[in-house]
């Protein structure tokens, strides 16, 4: 356990750490997010749920620009989401991102998979990201491959490596879309697992998910979105026991009876 996951991230729990009001998005013709208000505070995961093309990924991409946003604001701990160039750079460094895809470099070892970030951009000594590289991979449970090679890692393991990869930029908040969905069944749990494991070490995460389970165990809340708007949010127990919204007993019903 490092230290990020006790003193930083605690402090100050509960102040909005990253605020999106009145955002917009277009595709062309798509209205992809309507007036977009939401509030993810220090320490809270928060859990986005809702039908194919309601625009949970998208919003989970602007997060990081990303997604450019057509109308609208995104801070991140105070500040504006910067435009391009340097900030930008060095706030996708503070905002951790883990794909459906794992994204990484076929042709390094899973070690210099995660040291790349630190060294690279937080200019860390080698040695010193190589120690830390190692307290995360075996924290995600795959310490023991590190020398190895990505396509040598089954999919979870691989998911499981570019989540230290994230962490190891030590984020302010990570950023989860569908963490899961291009992974076999029995890989779900274990990748979960770690998720489930980050959440409860205090870690701001907002995760876009079709894992229903997931939601219910490690959410603090529950977003729920239809055609590119929040419909409805609130916490998990009351979210699936008493859903408010038309849209969001449709969509429970169709999925909790499977």
């Amino acid at each position: 356990m490092t230290a990020q996951g006790t003193g930083t991230v605690s402090a100050g729990r509960g102040e909005p750490l990253v605020v999106l009001t009145g955002v917009q998005k277009h595709f062309g013709q798509l209205h992809a997010l309507k007036d977009i208000e939401l509030n993810v505070k220090r320490g809270e995961v928060v859990v986005v749920i809702g039908p194919s093309g309601s625009g949970k990924s998208t919003l989970c991409r602007t997060i990081n620009r990303l997604e450019t946003i057509d109308e609208g604001t995104i801070t991140l701990d105070g500040k504006d989401l910067p435009q391009e160039g340097k900030a930008l750079a060095a706030l996708r460094a503070e905002v951790g991102m883990v794909f459906q895809s794992f994204n990484l470099f076929a042709h390094k070892t899973i070690l210099e998979n995660v040291t790349l970030g630190p060294i690279k951009v937080r200019g860390m000594k080698k040695e010193e990201a190589e120690k830390k590289a190692r307290e995360l991979l075996d924290r995600v449970g795959v310490g023991h491959q590190a020398e190895k090679y990505p396509a040598q890692l089954s999919g979870g393991q691989q998911q499981r490596v570019a989540i230290a990869r994230a962490l190891a930029m030590e984020p302010k908040v990570m950023l989860f879309d569908e963490p899961t969905s291009a992974l076999d069944p029995e890989m779900i749990k274990e990748v979960l697992d770690v998720m489930v494991d980050l959440a409860q070490q205090g870690m701001t995460m907002v995760v876009v998910t079709h894992e229903m389970g997931f939601a219910r165990t490690a959410a603090d809340r529950v977003v729920f979105m239809a055609d590119g708007a929040i419909v409805e949010e609130n916490t998990p127990e009351e979210f699936f026991t008493n859903p408010r919204s038309d849209r969001a007993k449709d969509f429970l019903g169709k999925i909790l009876k499977h």
